[in-house]
């Protein structure tokens, strides 16, 4: 296993911010979607870097009427990987997902 980089004080300090914030930003993403004020049409076609870096588990579980089975059972239905992030989708995999949870 490699070692990590040796960081100043103050690099450390600036990345742990950086992923604090990115955390959050992904949690917002996450409630908005809970709320309904973006939909997974909006989602899947955002070119924000946080969305990008969602795990799509995550995404299908913070949607309204999918929890944690049906987000698991619909990603093994449409062969799609347990740690797969929005970034990594195809545009098929995107249109499965589309299809499935439209109606």
């Amino acid at each position: 296993m490699a070692t990590p980089p040796q960081l100043t004080p103050e690099q450390r300090t600036a990345a742990l911010a950086k992923a604090a914030e990115a955390r959050a930003a992904r949690a917002e993403i996450k409630q908005r979607l809970k709320m309904g004020s973006i939909t997974l049409q909006d989602a899947l076609a955002s070119e924000d870097k946080n969305m990008a870096k969602l795990k799509v588990v995550s995404l299908l579980e913070s949607l309204p009427g999918v929890g944690k089975v049906k987000a698991r059972k619909l990603m093994e239905e449409l062969e799609i990987s347990d740690n797969r992030r929005v970034q990594g989708l195809g545009s098929k995999q995107r249109q499965a997902l589309l299809d499935a949870l439209s109606g």
